[in-house]
């Protein structure tokens, strides 16, 4: 045999890895989409979005502090940068879940999950701004196909007969854009940190912000209310196993595989509050949502195999 041809076990063992990492991707997903469909639970039991993410995210802080504990290796604690980049993506991930949980108060979870699905268009919008994106011809058609979708989605070309209120649409879009900034602050602390570490500051600074934005009252009156069950659950899916099995899933997932995987999110919340929520959308709005999603996901698709076809270029030192 060879020397360094790979045995059939371990190309097995490879195989594996990858069907865990994709799988660990799409647990990640359904979790954020059933966070969604529980979240509008509580809003519609009357719960102030902004609690509802307080504990959202204070909850998914004890497991990715749980998580640093028994990876501290390579943190980069130390580095003023990756606190720095660590905090902007704390107040990007404070403003996805409040905003989201304000869309789906006022709207419904099929239409808040899929306008935050719109985050990658904002993240190429800025990008283009910033001159770290190339604008071409087919992510400006994409972003067109995107926006056309939003309209039939939310029935702001007939506002008088839209079943969407313009705050619900609006929240939708800002907590798109609130997980834009929650990407860029991620990517430019990654360099200087571990993925956990990162998280812990994020996690910390929506902690400090929403306690204080938050109602005294209903932030107290969770600790003896019934309903304490649906916010551990919404904390545990929503942001504690969902963020880790994301991160160690993206280890062994091609990024297109992980795009098209992401469809999960959108698709389970949506599900959830047809069934559950009673809630309903027209033709149009589901044509809308179909092209979102779609786009999108070739979005991100192309994006990575452009980004996967540039060679390594040579280190400068």
């Amino acid at each position: 045999m060879a020397q360094g041809a790979p045995t059939p076990l371990t190309s097995l063992s490879s195989e594996k890895v990858v069907g865990l990492s994709t799988l660990f991707v799409a647990l990640a997903a359904f979790s954020w989409g059933l966070s969604g469909g529980i979240g509008g639970i509580l809003t519609g039991q009357g719960w102030d979005p902004v609690v509802v993410s307080f504990y959202r995210g204070a909850i998914g802080l004890l497991f990715v502090l749980a998580w640093l504990a028994i990876r501290p290796h390579g943190s980069g604690l130390a580095s003023g940068r990756m606190w720095f980049w660590s905090a902007i993506a704390g107040l990007g991930v404070a403003g996805n879940f409040t905003f989201y949980f304000l869309s789906i108060a006022e709207g419904s979870v099929a239409v808040a999950a899929t306008l935050m699905y719109c985050a990658p268009v904002f993240v190429y919008l800025v990008s283009f701004a910033l001159g770290l994106e190339k604008p071409t011809l087919f992510k400006w058609v994409a972003i067109a196909m995107v926006m056309l979708g939003v309209v039939l989605l939310t029935g702001i070309y007939d506002i008088g007969a839209g079943d969407v209120t313009p705050i619900a649409a609006g929240a939708g879009l800002a907590s798109g854009l609130s997980y834009a900034v929650f990407i860029f602050g991620f990517k430019f602390a990654a360099p200087h940190g571990s993925p956990q570490a990162i998280l812990v500051i994020a996690f910390a600074v929506l902690v400090v912000i929403l306690f204080g934005l938050g109602d005294p009252d209903q932030t107290v009156a969770v600790l003896s209310t019934p309903s304490w069950p649906l916010f551990v659950i919404l904390g545990v899916l929503g942001a504690g196993l969902s963020f880790i099995f994301y991160i160690i899933g993206l280890n062994h997932t091609a990024p297109a595989v992980a795009s098209i995987v992401a469809m999960v999110e959108p698709v389970t919340a949506s599900l959830f509050g047809v069934v559950f929520l009673s809630e309903t959308l027209g033709a149009l709005q589901v044509f809308g949502m179909g092209l979102i999603l779609l786009t999108v996901t070739a979005l991100s698709v192309y994006s990575s195999s452009q980004k996967q076809s540039v060679p390594p270029q040579p280190r400068a030192d």
